[in-house]
């Protein structure tokens, strides 16, 4: 304790790297993730294979990503924001492809019944019924994400995996509970507060509990 103390501010500041590394690779899985999932459940051919080419990246080892995105974008930030964000898509476009096509068909019959049209049916049924499914996707993406982006610290991209590398190298236990207890930490609160926002966000779950 008397050691995380005396890092304290410098524990913040990788902290505060991390939370970039993840949130921003996060928000762009996001943006295109969603409406290709959406996508997807329109175009049922090409579906496969988009979804194969996304499980193909996941399968690719991350410190082996990191490597390749090197020769592309340098050592840095840029490369580690780009692999991040190939490892983040696969389960957001995933989930919204599958929590679209779960929706019962039977509501969407009545809808069609009621006159609604395919981008209304989209807006007000399928996708506020799949918002569980999808939040499932982002919350697995983040805690994914959040892990990966220690080794970012391996190419001078800053944030917690700076401090857990300094600790190997210095054979210094310390160093890495430094790092390594803080990612762990930011990946339950962040976890905790996408299931907060789950909840918000879905019909009729708003009072429900944890």
């Amino acid at each position: 304790m008397e050691f995380l103390i005396q890092i304290y501010p410098e524990i913040l500041d990788r902290t505060v790297e991390h939370l970039y590394l993840t949130a921003v690779p996060i928000g762009a899985a996001a943006l295109t993730g969603i409406p290709v999932g959406v996508i997807l459940t329109r175009k049922i051919f090409i579906s496969g294979k988009v979804l194969g080419a996304a499980s193909v990246i996941q399968t690719i080892p991350s410190l082996a990503m990191i490597g390749f995105m090197i020769p592309l974008f340098g050592i840095g930030v840029p490369a580690a924001l780009v692999a991040l964000y190939l490892y983040s898509l696969l389960p957001i476009l995933r989930n919204t492809f599958t929590g679209i096509n779960g929706v019962d068909k039977a509501v969407i019959e009545a809808g069609r019944g009621m006159g609604m049209t395919d981008h209304q049916l989209l807006m007000k049924v399928q996708l506020p019924l799949a918002v569980p499914v999808i939040m499932a996707g982002i919350r697995t993406a983040t805690v994914i994400v959040v892990g990966i982006a220690t080794l970012a610290g391996i190419m001078g991209a800053g944030g917690l995996g700076n401090l857990i590398f300094q600790g190997i190298a210095m054979v210094n236990s310390d160093l890495i509970l430094a790092g390594a207890i803080p990612a762990a930490m930011l990946a339950l609160a962040l976890d905790f507060l996408l299931g907060k926002a789950e909840r918000l966000l879905s019909p009729g779950r708003k009072g429900d509990k944890e």
